[in-house]
């Protein structure tokens, strides 16, 4: 298992993305990639500005000769999806992410990678960094908090930025541009009922679903992975039809953007 990203090419792309694996930033706890990020701008000398919600933005000039040019500005998020497989003993807030190469595939052991949109904001710390690149002006953005909300996006405020062609590295194929998107809706559903006692002559048993393979509820909704919700639910009913069951307890999930992989459900029976 070789686990040298930086030996990969380009070797200032995965040098960055290395270096963004050792940091924790799980959504709405950026604190640290923010704190690197504007460092990583500073130390180059250029304009870095980090806004009141934690988006940074950083300025680099034109190459001589084409400051005419339009300004572009290239945006990524900073936050990550913080999952693991539950046997993996991992703190997305200690732990850095264990990454390695797998054949063509850079991997994760156990946990989410972090490329979404790690693999972004490295390209852009790269781009920054290089004395080679020949290109107009250059605007960075980094956006906190994609994952649950996009609320990094929404607080920018007008006119802080200059560019006249935006560019988000948040897609999923290279050569591709995207000029949509689906969107997104959270749904909050409440509903009352009647809590009882257990009744007498009834045994407690714990009905658990694990090992499926998840995945991004955007990217991978439509390739008919299980759902640990689902699959435990159906049972659930299926099994109803024999036996007289009481549901106590049913959890599944951690993540709104991602496909359950493991659920339980605590159930009585006679």
């Amino acid at each position: 298992m070789n686990t040298k990203l930086e030996a990969l090419a380009p070797s200032g792309i995965w040098q960055n993305f290395k270096n963004l694996t050792q940091i924790h930033r799980p959504s709405k706890k950026e604190a640290r990639i923010i704190e690197y990020v504007k460092k990583f701008g500073e130390n180059l000398g250029l304009e870095t500005i980090v806004d009141s919600v934690g988006n940074v933005i950083i300025r680099k000039p034109a190459s001589q000769g084409m400051e005419n040019r339009k300004g572009v500005i290239f945006q990524s998020h900073l936050d990550m999806v913080p999952q693991k497989n539950n046997d993996k003993k991992h703190d997305f807030e200690k732990d850095p992410i264990e990454a390695y190469i797998d054949d063509e595939w850079v991997k994760a052991n156990g946990t989410t990678l972090g490329a979404d949109n790690g693999i972004g904001v490295a390209a852009m710390l790269s781009m920054l960094e290089s004395k080679g690149l020949k290109h107009g002006p250059v605007e960075c953005l980094f956006t906190i908090d994609e994952e649950t909300g996009m609320t990094g996006a929404f607080a920018l405020r007008p006119g802080l930025l200059k560019g006249d062609i935006l560019l988000n590295l948040d897609s999923e194929d290279e050569g591709e541009l995207y000029i949509g998107c689906a969107g997104g809706m959270d749904g909050n559903i409440e509903f009352e009922y009647i809590s009882e006692t257990v009744p007498a002559e009834h045994i407690a048993y714990e009905v658990k679903v694990s090992g499926l393979k998840g995945g991004h509820s955007g990217l991978e909704i439509n390739l008919g992975r299980g759902n640990s919700n689902l699959v435990l639910t159906r049972l659930l009913r299926k099994a109803e039809l024999s036996v007289n069951l009481r549901l106590c307890e049913f959890e599944g999930g951690n993540m709104r953007n991602s496909i359950p992989r493991v659920a339980h459900e605590l159930v009585l029976v006679p």
